[in-house]
Protein backbone atom coordinates (compact mmCIF):
# COMPACT_ATOMS: atom_id res chain seq x y z
CA UNK A 1 0.00 0.00 0.00
CA UNK A 2 1.25 3.50 -0.84
CA UNK A 3 2.07 5.62 2.18
CA UNK A 4 0.48 9.03 2.61
CA UNK A 5 -2.04 10.89 0.49
CA UNK A 6 -1.99 12.38 -2.96
CA UNK A 7 -0.39 9.45 -4.77
CA UNK A 8 -1.91 8.15 -7.99
CA UNK A 9 -4.12 5.14 -7.37
CA UNK A 10 -4.47 3.66 -10.84
CA UNK A 11 -2.76 0.32 -11.30
CA UNK A 12 -2.17 -2.14 -14.10
CA UNK A 13 -2.41 -5.88 -13.51
CA UNK A 14 0.84 -7.75 -13.75
CA UNK A 15 1.53 -11.46 -14.12
CA UNK A 16 3.45 -13.16 -11.36
CA UNK A 17 2.96 -13.71 -7.66
CA UNK A 18 4.74 -12.19 -4.69
CA UNK A 19 6.63 -15.45 -4.28
CA UNK A 20 7.87 -15.33 -7.87
CA UNK A 21 9.10 -11.76 -7.49
CA UNK A 22 10.82 -12.53 -4.20
CA UNK A 23 12.47 -15.55 -5.79
CA UNK A 24 13.69 -13.32 -8.61
CA UNK A 25 15.02 -10.84 -6.07
CA UNK A 26 16.95 -13.63 -4.34
CA UNK A 27 18.43 -14.65 -7.68
CA UNK A 28 19.42 -11.04 -8.34
CA UNK A 29 21.04 -10.82 -4.90
CA UNK A 30 23.11 -13.92 -5.61
CA UNK A 31 24.09 -12.48 -9.00
CA UNK A 32 25.22 -9.26 -7.36
CA UNK A 33 27.25 -11.15 -4.77
CA UNK A 34 28.76 -13.16 -7.62
CA UNK A 35 29.57 -9.89 -9.35
CA UNK A 36 31.49 -8.78 -6.30
CA UNK A 37 34.01 -11.54 -6.69
CA UNK A 38 34.15 -11.40 -10.48
CA UNK A 39 34.17 -7.57 -10.80
CA UNK A 40 31.56 -7.66 -13.55
CA UNK A 41 28.69 -5.59 -12.19
CA UNK A 42 27.96 -2.67 -9.90
CA UNK A 43 25.88 -3.80 -6.94
CA UNK A 44 23.71 -1.17 -5.24
CA UNK A 45 21.07 -1.63 -2.61
CA UNK A 46 17.99 -0.37 -0.84
CA UNK A 47 17.07 -0.85 2.80
CA UNK A 48 15.38 -4.20 3.39
CA UNK A 49 11.97 -2.72 4.19
CA UNK A 50 12.12 -0.60 1.05
CA UNK A 51 12.96 -3.68 -0.98
CA UNK A 52 9.65 -5.17 0.17
CA UNK A 53 7.85 -2.00 -0.95
CA UNK A 54 9.58 -2.27 -4.32
CA UNK A 55 8.37 -5.85 -4.69
CA UNK A 56 4.80 -4.75 -4.01
CA UNK A 57 5.21 -1.91 -6.49
CA UNK A 58 6.37 -4.38 -9.14
CA UNK A 59 3.14 -6.29 -8.70
CA UNK A 60 0.87 -3.23 -8.71
CA UNK A 61 2.86 -1.27 -11.30
CA UNK A 62 0.94 2.00 -10.86
CA UNK A 63 0.39 4.17 -13.91
CA UNK A 64 1.88 7.59 -13.21
CA UNK A 65 1.85 10.64 -15.47
CA UNK A 66 4.27 13.55 -15.67
CA UNK A 67 1.46 15.87 -14.55
CA UNK A 68 0.90 13.89 -11.36
CA UNK A 69 4.61 13.94 -10.49
CA UNK A 70 4.68 17.67 -11.17
CA UNK A 71 1.72 18.19 -8.83
CA UNK A 72 3.49 16.32 -6.05
CA UNK A 73 6.60 18.43 -6.63
CA UNK A 74 4.58 21.64 -6.46
CA UNK A 75 3.08 20.59 -3.13
CA UNK A 76 6.57 19.81 -1.84
CA UNK A 77 7.84 23.22 -3.01
CA UNK A 78 5.00 25.20 -1.45
CA UNK A 79 5.87 24.06 2.05
CA UNK A 80 2.22 23.69 2.96
CA UNK A 81 0.85 21.30 5.52
CA UNK A 82 0.66 18.66 2.80
CA UNK A 83 4.41 18.74 2.14
CA UNK A 84 5.21 15.69 4.29
CA UNK A 85 2.40 13.64 2.74
CA UNK A 86 3.53 14.66 -0.74
CA UNK A 87 7.11 13.68 0.09
CA UNK A 88 5.93 10.29 1.31
CA UNK A 89 3.93 9.72 -1.84
CA UNK A 90 6.86 10.77 -4.02
CA UNK A 91 9.18 8.46 -2.12
CA UNK A 92 6.85 5.53 -2.71
CA UNK A 93 6.66 6.27 -6.42
CA UNK A 94 10.42 6.66 -6.83
CA UNK A 95 10.62 2.87 -6.89
CA UNK A 96 9.62 3.26 -10.54
CA UNK A 97 12.23 4.09 -13.16
CA UNK A 98 9.92 6.33 -15.16
CA UNK A 99 9.07 8.38 -12.07
CA UNK A 100 12.76 8.81 -11.27
CA UNK A 101 13.30 10.30 -14.74
CA UNK A 102 10.20 12.49 -14.47
CA UNK A 103 11.25 13.92 -11.10
CA UNK A 104 14.89 14.71 -11.87
CA UNK A 105 13.75 16.35 -15.12
CA UNK A 106 11.77 18.97 -13.20
CA UNK A 107 13.46 22.34 -12.74
CA UNK A 108 15.48 22.61 -9.50
CA UNK A 109 13.99 19.32 -8.25
CA UNK A 110 17.25 17.98 -6.83
CA UNK A 111 18.14 21.36 -5.32
CA UNK A 112 14.78 21.41 -3.53
CA UNK A 113 15.11 17.80 -2.40
CA UNK A 114 18.60 18.31 -0.99
CA UNK A 115 17.33 21.43 0.74
CA UNK A 116 14.66 19.38 2.47
CA UNK A 117 17.33 16.83 3.37
CA UNK A 118 18.96 19.57 5.46
CA UNK A 119 15.64 20.54 7.09
CA UNK A 120 15.31 21.07 10.84
CA UNK A 121 12.18 18.92 10.81
CA UNK A 122 13.25 15.33 11.41
CA UNK A 123 10.21 13.84 9.68
CA UNK A 124 10.81 15.88 6.52
CA UNK A 125 14.52 15.16 6.61
CA UNK A 126 13.89 11.43 6.91
CA UNK A 127 11.51 11.32 3.94
CA UNK A 128 13.88 13.41 1.83
CA UNK A 129 16.65 10.94 2.68
CA UNK A 130 14.44 8.07 1.51
CA UNK A 131 13.84 9.90 -1.78
CA UNK A 132 17.61 10.36 -2.21
CA UNK A 133 18.11 6.70 -1.42
CA UNK A 134 15.77 5.66 -4.25
CA UNK A 135 17.48 8.02 -6.67
CA UNK A 136 20.95 6.79 -5.65
CA UNK A 137 19.71 3.26 -6.36
CA UNK A 138 18.64 4.13 -9.91
CA UNK A 139 19.85 1.93 -12.75
CA UNK A 140 20.62 5.05 -14.76
CA UNK A 141 24.02 6.37 -13.53
CA UNK A 142 23.12 9.91 -14.59
CA UNK A 143 20.27 9.89 -12.08
CA UNK A 144 22.25 8.50 -9.16
CA UNK A 145 24.99 11.06 -9.80
CA UNK A 146 22.50 13.86 -9.23
CA UNK A 147 22.77 12.98 -5.54
CA UNK A 148 26.39 14.16 -5.57
CA UNK A 149 25.71 17.63 -4.03
CA UNK A 150 24.30 15.86 -0.98
CA UNK A 151 27.57 14.10 -0.05
CA UNK A 152 28.90 16.75 2.38
CA UNK A 153 25.63 16.60 4.30
CA UNK A 154 25.56 12.81 4.19
CA UNK A 155 28.98 12.65 5.81
CA UNK A 156 28.06 15.28 8.41
CA UNK A 157 24.90 13.44 9.42
CA UNK A 158 26.78 10.18 10.07
CA UNK A 159 27.55 11.46 13.55
CA UNK A 160 23.85 11.90 14.38
CA UNK A 161 21.83 10.00 16.96
CA UNK A 162 19.23 8.36 14.73
CA UNK A 163 20.22 4.80 13.80
CA UNK A 164 17.77 4.64 10.90
CA UNK A 165 18.84 7.99 9.47
CA UNK A 166 22.53 7.10 9.77
CA UNK A 167 21.89 3.79 8.01
CA UNK A 168 20.11 5.59 5.16
CA UNK A 169 22.96 8.08 4.74
CA UNK A 170 25.53 5.28 4.63
CA UNK A 171 23.65 3.33 1.97
CA UNK A 172 23.22 6.47 -0.16
CA UNK A 173 26.97 7.08 0.09
CA UNK A 174 27.68 3.52 -0.95
CA UNK A 175 25.32 3.73 -3.91
CA UNK A 176 26.68 7.01 -5.29
CA UNK A 177 30.27 5.80 -4.83
CA UNK A 178 29.61 2.67 -6.87
CA UNK A 179 29.71 4.09 -10.38
CA UNK A 180 31.92 7.15 -10.67
CA UNK A 181 35.57 7.77 -9.86
CA UNK A 182 35.00 11.52 -9.55
CA UNK A 183 32.47 10.87 -6.79
CA UNK A 184 34.89 8.59 -4.98
CA UNK A 185 37.67 11.18 -5.25
CA UNK A 186 35.39 13.81 -3.78
CA UNK A 187 34.38 11.51 -0.94
CA UNK A 188 38.02 10.79 -0.14
CA UNK A 189 38.76 14.51 0.06
CA UNK A 190 35.72 14.95 2.28
CA UNK A 191 37.02 12.36 4.75
CA UNK A 192 34.82 9.37 3.97
CA UNK A 193 37.36 6.80 5.21
CA UNK A 194 37.56 8.36 8.66
CA UNK A 195 33.77 8.72 8.79
CA UNK A 196 33.29 5.03 7.98
CA UNK A 197 35.90 4.12 10.56
CA UNK A 198 33.77 5.82 13.21
CA UNK A 199 30.55 4.18 12.00
CA UNK A 200 32.09 0.71 12.13
CA UNK A 201 32.50 1.21 15.88
CA UNK A 202 28.74 1.59 16.32
CA UNK A 203 26.96 -0.91 18.61
CA UNK A 204 24.07 -1.05 16.11
CA UNK A 205 24.24 -3.86 13.58
CA UNK A 206 22.34 -1.95 10.88
CA UNK A 207 24.81 0.94 11.02
CA UNK A 208 27.84 -1.36 10.98
CA UNK A 209 26.46 -3.33 8.04
CA UNK A 210 25.71 -0.16 6.07
CA UNK A 211 29.14 1.30 6.85
CA UNK A 212 30.87 -1.87 5.68
CA UNK A 213 28.71 -1.84 2.56
CA UNK A 214 29.77 1.73 1.76
CA UNK A 215 33.40 0.83 2.37
CA UNK A 216 33.05 -2.15 0.06
CA UNK A 217 31.79 0.09 -2.75
CA UNK A 218 34.96 2.13 -2.42
CA UNK A 219 37.21 -0.92 -2.24
CA UNK A 220 35.87 -2.54 -5.41
CA UNK A 221 36.80 0.51 -7.50
CA UNK A 222 39.47 0.15 -10.17
CA UNK A 223 41.59 2.79 -8.46
CA UNK A 224 41.24 1.21 -5.00
CA UNK A 225 44.77 -0.17 -4.92
CA UNK A 226 46.25 3.23 -5.67
CA UNK A 227 44.06 5.57 -3.63
CA UNK A 228 41.69 3.81 -1.25
CA UNK A 229 43.34 0.70 0.22
CA UNK A 230 46.46 2.61 1.40
CA UNK A 231 44.18 5.10 3.18
CA UNK A 232 42.21 2.25 4.76
CA UNK A 233 45.35 0.46 5.98
CA UNK A 234 46.45 3.61 7.79
CA UNK A 235 43.36 3.49 10.01
CA UNK A 236 41.91 1.01 12.49
CA UNK A 237 39.43 -0.20 9.88
CA UNK A 238 41.01 -3.57 9.13
CA UNK A 239 41.26 -4.73 12.77
CA UNK A 240 37.59 -3.79 13.16
CA UNK A 241 36.63 -5.68 10.00
CA UNK A 242 38.50 -8.73 11.26
CA UNK A 243 36.77 -8.46 14.64
CA UNK A 244 33.39 -8.53 12.90
CA UNK A 245 34.14 -12.08 11.69
CA UNK A 246 33.55 -13.25 15.25
CA UNK A 247 30.75 -15.88 15.15
CA UNK A 248 29.49 -14.51 18.47
CA UNK A 249 29.43 -10.89 17.27
CA UNK A 250 26.48 -8.93 18.60
CA UNK A 251 26.01 -6.98 15.36
CA UNK A 252 25.02 -10.13 13.47
CA UNK A 253 25.81 -12.04 10.30
CA UNK A 254 24.86 -9.35 7.71
CA UNK A 255 27.57 -7.06 9.07
CA UNK A 256 30.04 -9.97 9.05
CA UNK A 257 29.19 -10.63 5.38
CA UNK A 258 29.99 -7.06 4.38
CA UNK A 259 33.17 -7.04 6.49
CA UNK A 260 34.37 -10.26 4.85
CA UNK A 261 33.82 -8.82 1.37
CA UNK A 262 35.78 -5.71 2.35
CA UNK A 263 38.70 -7.84 3.50
CA UNK A 264 38.53 -9.87 0.30
CA UNK A 265 38.83 -6.76 -1.84
CA UNK A 266 41.62 -5.31 0.25
CA UNK A 267 43.57 -8.49 -0.41
CA UNK A 268 42.66 -8.45 -4.10
CA UNK A 269 43.70 -4.82 -4.63
CA UNK A 270 47.34 -5.47 -5.51
CA UNK A 271 48.53 -3.70 -2.37
CA UNK A 272 50.83 -5.82 -0.18
CA UNK A 273 48.40 -6.25 2.70
CA UNK A 274 48.93 -9.94 3.55
CA UNK A 275 51.51 -9.35 6.24
CA UNK A 276 49.45 -6.60 7.87
CA UNK A 277 46.22 -8.61 7.88
CA UNK A 278 47.95 -11.72 9.22
CA UNK A 279 49.56 -9.71 12.02
CA UNK A 280 46.13 -8.32 12.89
CA UNK A 281 44.73 -11.83 13.33
CA UNK A 282 42.84 -12.54 10.10
CA UNK A 283 44.10 -16.13 9.77
CA UNK A 284 43.12 -16.99 13.32
CA UNK A 285 39.73 -15.25 13.17
CA UNK A 286 38.78 -16.67 9.77
CA UNK A 287 39.67 -20.15 11.01
CA UNK A 288 37.50 -19.79 14.11
CA UNK A 289 34.57 -18.56 12.01
CA UNK A 290 34.86 -21.42 9.51
CA UNK A 291 34.91 -23.98 12.32
CA UNK A 292 31.80 -22.43 13.87
CA UNK A 293 30.00 -22.45 10.52
CA UNK A 294 31.04 -26.05 9.87
CA UNK A 295 29.65 -27.14 13.22
CA UNK A 296 26.40 -25.31 12.53
CA UNK A 297 26.10 -27.16 9.22
CA UNK A 298 26.77 -30.50 10.88
CA UNK A 299 24.13 -29.81 13.56
CA UNK A 300 21.56 -28.53 11.08
CA UNK A 301 21.38 -25.10 12.72
CA UNK A 302 22.97 -23.09 9.91
CA UNK A 303 21.28 -19.78 9.09
CA UNK A 304 19.77 -18.98 5.71
CA UNK A 305 22.16 -17.15 3.43
CA UNK A 306 25.24 -18.35 5.29
CA UNK A 307 26.93 -19.10 1.96
CA UNK A 308 27.21 -15.34 1.40
CA UNK A 309 29.51 -15.21 4.42
CA UNK A 310 31.40 -18.42 3.75
CA UNK A 311 32.48 -17.43 0.25
CA UNK A 312 34.56 -14.31 1.08
CA UNK A 313 35.96 -15.89 4.26
CA UNK A 314 37.16 -18.95 2.34
CA UNK A 315 38.56 -16.72 -0.40
CA UNK A 316 40.43 -14.53 2.12
CA UNK A 317 41.94 -17.53 3.87
CA UNK A 318 42.76 -19.20 0.58
CA UNK A 319 44.60 -16.12 -0.64
CA UNK A 320 46.51 -15.85 2.62
CA UNK A 321 47.51 -19.52 2.44
CA UNK A 322 48.79 -18.96 -1.10
CA UNK A 323 50.97 -16.04 -0.03
CA UNK A 324 54.64 -16.19 0.89
CA UNK A 325 53.68 -15.44 4.48
CA UNK A 326 51.55 -18.59 4.79
CA UNK A 327 54.09 -21.18 6.02
CA UNK A 328 54.85 -19.02 9.06
CA UNK A 329 51.23 -18.65 10.09
CA UNK A 330 49.39 -21.90 9.35
CA UNK A 331 49.99 -22.85 12.98
CA UNK A 332 47.36 -20.23 13.88
CA UNK A 333 44.73 -22.59 12.47
CA UNK A 334 43.10 -25.47 14.30
CA UNK A 335 44.13 -28.06 11.71
CA UNK A 336 41.49 -30.69 12.43
CA UNK A 337 38.70 -28.16 12.97
CA UNK A 338 39.33 -26.26 9.73
CA UNK A 339 39.63 -29.43 7.64
CA UNK A 340 36.39 -30.86 9.05
CA UNK A 341 34.59 -27.56 8.51
CA UNK A 342 35.71 -27.28 4.88
CA UNK A 343 34.68 -30.88 4.24
CA UNK A 344 31.22 -30.23 5.71
CA UNK A 345 30.76 -27.03 3.71
CA UNK A 346 31.88 -28.73 0.50
CA UNK A 347 29.32 -31.50 0.93
CA UNK A 348 26.52 -29.18 2.04
CA UNK A 349 26.67 -26.87 -0.99
CA UNK A 350 27.89 -29.28 -3.65
CA UNK A 351 24.57 -29.35 -5.51
CA UNK A 352 23.05 -25.99 -4.58
CA UNK A 353 26.17 -23.80 -4.82
CA UNK A 354 28.94 -25.81 -6.54
CA UNK A 355 31.08 -22.67 -6.88
CA UNK A 356 31.28 -22.50 -3.10
CA UNK A 357 32.36 -26.14 -2.90
CA UNK A 358 34.99 -25.37 -5.51
CA UNK A 359 36.31 -22.50 -3.37
CA UNK A 360 36.57 -24.80 -0.34
CA UNK A 361 38.54 -27.33 -2.37
CA UNK A 362 40.82 -24.55 -3.57
CA UNK A 363 41.52 -23.58 0.05
CA UNK A 364 42.12 -27.24 0.96
CA UNK A 365 44.68 -27.39 -1.83
CA UNK A 366 46.46 -24.32 -0.50
CA UNK A 367 46.49 -25.76 3.01
CA UNK A 368 47.82 -29.18 2.02
CA UNK A 369 50.35 -28.11 -0.62
CA UNK A 370 53.75 -29.01 0.80
CA UNK A 371 52.36 -29.22 4.34
CA UNK A 372 52.79 -32.63 5.99
CA UNK A 373 50.73 -31.64 9.04
CA UNK A 374 47.59 -30.82 7.05
CA UNK A 375 48.03 -33.84 4.75
CA UNK A 376 48.37 -36.20 7.71
CA UNK A 377 45.37 -34.65 9.43
CA UNK A 378 43.30 -35.04 6.28
CA UNK A 379 44.05 -38.76 6.26
CA UNK A 380 43.62 -39.30 10.00
CA UNK A 381 40.20 -37.62 9.96
CA UNK A 382 39.00 -40.04 7.28
CA UNK A 383 38.14 -37.24 4.84
CA UNK A 384 39.68 -38.87 1.76
CA UNK A 385 36.71 -41.17 1.12
CA UNK A 386 34.42 -38.15 0.68
CA UNK A 387 36.69 -36.89 -2.12
CA UNK A 388 35.88 -39.90 -4.29
CA UNK A 389 32.22 -38.85 -4.36
CA UNK A 390 33.32 -35.57 -5.98
CA UNK A 391 35.24 -37.20 -8.82
CA UNK A 392 32.23 -37.30 -11.21
CA UNK A 393 31.71 -33.53 -10.90
CA UNK A 394 33.20 -31.27 -13.55
CA UNK A 395 33.61 -27.47 -13.68
CA UNK A 396 36.91 -27.65 -11.85
CA UNK A 397 35.72 -29.71 -8.88
CA UNK A 398 37.22 -32.98 -10.08
CA UNK A 399 40.56 -31.36 -10.97
CA UNK A 400 40.80 -29.75 -7.52
CA UNK A 401 40.09 -33.11 -5.92
CA UNK A 402 42.86 -34.70 -7.96
CA UNK A 403 45.27 -31.91 -7.05
CA UNK A 404 44.43 -32.45 -3.39
CA UNK A 405 45.10 -36.19 -3.70
CA UNK A 406 48.38 -35.31 -5.42
CA UNK A 407 49.37 -33.03 -2.52
CA UNK A 408 48.86 -35.91 -0.11
CA UNK A 409 50.68 -38.43 -2.31
CA UNK A 410 53.67 -36.10 -2.63
CA UNK A 411 54.29 -36.49 1.11
CA UNK A 412 55.85 -39.90 0.46
CA UNK A 413 55.52 -43.60 1.17
CA UNK A 414 53.51 -43.48 4.39
CA UNK A 415 50.87 -41.23 2.90
CA UNK A 416 50.71 -43.20 -0.36
CA UNK A 417 50.27 -46.41 1.61
CA UNK A 418 47.27 -44.92 3.39
CA UNK A 419 45.84 -43.66 0.12
CA UNK A 420 46.04 -47.01 -1.61
CA UNK A 421 44.29 -48.61 1.37
CA UNK A 422 41.19 -46.60 0.45
CA UNK A 423 39.07 -49.19 -1.35
CA UNK A 424 37.52 -46.80 -3.83
CA UNK A 425 40.62 -44.91 -4.91
CA UNK A 426 41.64 -46.90 -7.98
CA UNK A 427 38.12 -47.37 -9.29
CA UNK A 428 37.58 -43.63 -8.88
CA UNK A 429 40.81 -42.80 -10.71
CA UNK A 430 39.99 -45.22 -13.51
CA UNK A 431 36.64 -43.50 -13.93
CA UNK A 432 38.49 -40.25 -14.60
CA UNK A 433 40.80 -41.95 -17.10
CA UNK A 434 37.76 -42.78 -19.20
CA UNK A 435 36.58 -39.16 -19.42
CA UNK A 436 37.34 -36.62 -22.12
CA UNK A 437 38.71 -33.96 -19.75
CA UNK A 438 42.39 -33.70 -20.62
CA UNK A 439 43.44 -31.86 -17.46
CA UNK A 440 41.61 -34.31 -15.21
CA UNK A 441 43.21 -37.28 -16.99
CA UNK A 442 46.64 -35.68 -16.74
CA UNK A 443 46.28 -35.09 -13.00
CA UNK A 444 45.02 -38.65 -12.51
CA UNK A 445 48.13 -40.03 -14.18
CA UNK A 446 50.27 -37.87 -11.89
CA UNK A 447 48.49 -39.17 -8.79
CA UNK A 448 48.81 -42.75 -10.02
CA UNK A 449 52.52 -42.32 -10.67
CA UNK A 450 53.09 -40.98 -7.14
CA UNK A 451 51.16 -43.79 -5.48
CA UNK A 452 52.64 -46.56 -7.61
CA UNK A 453 56.18 -45.27 -7.15
CA UNK A 454 55.91 -45.08 -3.36
CA UNK A 455 53.79 -48.16 -2.71
CA UNK A 456 54.74 -51.43 -4.44
CA UNK A 457 51.60 -53.31 -3.45
CA UNK A 458 49.53 -50.61 -5.12
CA UNK A 459 50.47 -52.07 -8.52
CA UNK A 460 48.71 -55.32 -7.76
CA UNK A 461 45.68 -53.54 -6.35
CA UNK A 462 45.48 -51.36 -9.45
CA UNK A 463 45.45 -54.48 -11.63
CA UNK A 464 42.75 -56.07 -9.45
CA UNK A 465 40.59 -52.97 -9.89
CA UNK A 466 40.70 -53.36 -13.70
CA UNK A 467 43.05 -50.44 -14.06
CA UNK A 468 45.07 -51.87 -16.93
CA UNK A 469 42.30 -51.64 -19.58
CA UNK A 470 41.71 -47.99 -18.63
CA UNK A 471 45.43 -47.28 -18.89
CA UNK A 472 45.74 -49.12 -22.19
CA UNK A 473 42.84 -47.16 -23.68
CA UNK A 474 44.49 -43.79 -23.17
CA UNK A 475 47.72 -44.94 -24.80
CA UNK A 476 45.85 -43.92 -27.97
CA UNK A 477 44.56 -40.62 -26.58
CA UNK A 478 44.42 -37.65 -28.97
CA UNK A 479 46.58 -35.60 -26.62
CA UNK A 480 50.28 -36.36 -26.98
CA UNK A 481 51.17 -35.60 -23.35
CA UNK A 482 48.50 -38.03 -22.14
CA UNK A 483 49.82 -40.76 -24.46
CA UNK A 484 53.39 -40.24 -23.24
CA UNK A 485 52.37 -40.37 -19.57
CA UNK A 486 50.22 -43.48 -20.08
CA UNK A 487 53.01 -45.30 -21.91
CA UNK A 488 55.43 -44.33 -19.15
CA UNK A 489 53.22 -45.87 -16.45
CA UNK A 490 52.69 -49.05 -18.45
CA UNK A 491 56.40 -49.49 -19.14
CA UNK A 492 57.56 -48.63 -15.64
CA UNK A 493 55.07 -50.46 -13.45
CA UNK A 494 53.42 -53.22 -15.48
CA UNK A 495 55.11 -54.36 -18.70
CA UNK A 496 58.37 -55.45 -17.11
CA UNK A 497 56.63 -57.14 -14.19
CA UNK A 498 54.25 -59.14 -16.38
CA UNK A 499 51.41 -58.32 -14.01
CA UNK A 500 48.53 -58.55 -16.44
Amino acid sequence: MLRGNGAPSRTRSRAGSVEEIKARRRQQEWALRKARREKQLVSKRLLRELQEDAEEMEIREPSVTQEEVSQLYQRIQRGSEGRLAALRSLCQLLHLKEVQKMFVGLENSMHVLIGLFTSNLASVQLEAALCLLHLSHADDPSISLMCLPATPYLLTYLSGQSVKFTEQCLVILGNVAAENEAVRNQLLLQGVVQALENCLQSPHGAVVEAAAYSLFQLLQAKEAGEKIVPAVLQTSLTPRLIHLLDPESEVGMPAAVEAAWCLHYIMSSGVSSDKVLISQGLVHQAGILLIALGRAIDSGTVADGVELLIYPVVRCLGNLMASREAPLHRSQLDTHGVLQALSSITSKFLHSQPSLSRECLWLLNNLTAGDERFCSAFLSLGLVAALFELIPFSDGINTLVLMLLGNIAEMGSEHCEKLQQQKEIFSALCTVLRTSEVEAVRLTLEVLNLILSHCEQACEEFVNQSGIPALEAIQYHSNKEIRVRANFLMDRYFTDKKMY
